[in-house]
Order: C-alpha cells, then sequence, then structure tokens
C-alpha cells in the first residue's frame, strides 16, 4: 500500500486485488483496527444492505403492542 497526504491526513491506497476482494466501491465506509502488527480492514454495510436486514421485521408487532404518535409526544 502506498500513503499519500490528504490535507492533514494521510491516505492509503489498497490494492485492486484488495478491492475486489472486499467487494469495495467508491464512496463506502471502512473499518481499520490495528491488532498488534497487522491491520484489519471491513468494510462497513450500506444502506441497502441494513434495510434489507431490517424488511424481515416488517408487520410483527401485535395491534396492543403498536406505538402511537399521539402517545408518545404526551406530556
Amino acid at each position: 500500500m502506498q500513503g499519500s497526504k490528504w490535507g492533514n491526513s494521510l491516505a492509503l491506497r489498497l490494492p485492486a486485488d484488495l478491492v475486489r476482494k472486499l467487494g469495495l466501491k467508491q464512496g463506502d465506509r471502512i473499518d481499520l483496527v490495528a491488532e498488534d502488527s497487522t491491520l484489519k480492514i471491513q468494510r462497513q454495510p450500506r444502506a441497502k444492505e441494513v434495510l434489507k436486514g431490517l424488511r424481515h421485521l416488517r408487520g410483527r408487532l401485535p395491534a396492543a403492542k403498536r406505538l402511537s404518535r399521539d402517545a408518545a409526544h404526551e406530556r
């Protein structure tokens, strides 16, 4: 990897093979974690992936347990 100055920060260029292996695209957010003498790179889930994971929860709240907007704003 090559490090370059980017404003007051340091930018790292990832090799193309690693980008493909991680499935990275422009604009993706990644986490970098230093463990001992290694660097762990993990892509954060994209918004579409998070929403897809939440869709299985849709419609499972019983009618008696549903939240009311009016009740939430009562004083």
